[in-house]
């Protein structure tokens, strides 16, 4: 059943809602902190970001944009360019496993309607970013997991591959000698690619995905397909994602609480320095994990933030693709 079909039929039964307003509550407000300085120069549209240094994937971003796809089909397109990369061992064909030897696999995809896809623990499929966007267009349902994310992928032609790269099942088995786990900042940290796209006319998509943590346990699902936290979109003011150890961006569903941030009138920069900063505030161990942010607006601005150096981005711009890494807490 089309999601538009279901939706209509639910609502003809729907009685008794009430619309509350957008207005973001005080409680949103992170801890006050002098920031860095605005961008001097003016932004200008299309822009696409994404988190570590991905050139060929923001590069084809930028050039399906430039062909007239939509700033959605863009973020796919280029996210599927990492999913693609075996050499990665980030994301989508040879991800590292899970502690059994499993690559699974996490995406979601947010467009400027603020409709949401997404796919959690899915195996065998390369690319999941598409398969997400599927389960938005395509079913009455918002999230698939498991086995019937990916029963649900083969049903609309995505074919059964597997993603366990023999560079990736030696990796996994030398970790196995010590089946020590403690993720190592920007190593294991950082098998997430999130994206972010506006188009010539200030419409603004998004979308991550990733194979998780490396060697996580059986079943662990991060924050990288779970609205709010992983990924955000209101295309009335900007959009936001993360990388990083998604526990703690659950925690403080960060994507959500940036792009609220920026409604109320912070820049992009402002907005993730304060997302992280309340997760420093809440959590002691702050040293011992990576998160970062990236984040951009209707204008075209964008901002990006991380606890530890290392973090990288990479922005498709006034024909420029540039990977930079962000200023971090810690500098300061």
């Amino acid at each position: 059943m089309k999601r538009r079909n279901f939706l209509q039929k639910a609502a003809l039964g729907t009685v008794g809602i009430t619309a509350l307003g957008a207005t973001a509550s005080p409680g949103l407000s992170a801890p006050k902190r002098e920031t860095i300085e605005e961008p001097t120069t003016s932004p200008s549209l299309p822009v696409v970001i994404a988190t570590w240094d991905v050139k060929g994937a923001t590069k084809k971003a930028w050039q399906s944009l430039q062909e007239g796809s939509s700033a959605l089909d863009a973020v796919i397109a280029g996210c599927g360019v990492e999913e693609a990369n075996a050499e990665g061992q980030s994301v989508g064909i040879g991800g590292l496993p899970d502690r059994e030897g499993r690559v699974t696999l996490d995406a979601c995809v947010m467009n400027e309607k603020g409709d949401y896809g997404a796919v959690l623990c899915m195996q065998n499929i390369m690319h999941p970013i598409a398969v997400a966007k599927k389960v938005m267009e395509d079913t009455p349902h918002v999230i698939l997991a498991g086995i019937g994310a990916e029963e649900f992928a083969v049903s609309q032609g995505f074919k059964r591959e597997n993603l366990l790269t023999e560079q990736s099942k030696i990796a996994w088995e030398n970790w196995k000698k010590t089946a020590q786990y403690k993720p190592i900042i920007n190593i294991e940290n950082h098998d997430t690619i999130g994206m972010l796209a506006v188009d010539k006319n200030g419409i603004i998509s998004g979308g991550c995905t990733t194979s998780g943590l490396a060697y996580k346990m059986a079943g662990r699902v991060g924050d990288s397909a779970i609205v709010g936290s992983g990924l955000f979109v209101d295309n009335e003011i900007g959009a936001a994602t993360a990388t990083g150890l998604g526990e703690e961006v659950l925690k403080t569903v960060g994507s959500y609480l940036i792009v609220e941030l920026m409604r109320q009138g912070k820049s992009p920069q402002q907005a993730c320095e304060q997302a992280i900063l309340r997760i420093i505030e809440k959590t002691p161990n702050f040293e011992d994990f990576q998160v970062g942010y990236i984040a951009v607006n209707k204008k075209g601005e964008t901002g990006a933030y991380s606890i530890h150096e290392g973090f990288v981005t990479t922005t498709y711009q006034d024909e420029k693709n540039t990977a930079i890494t962000p200023d971090f807490y810690n500098k300061k």
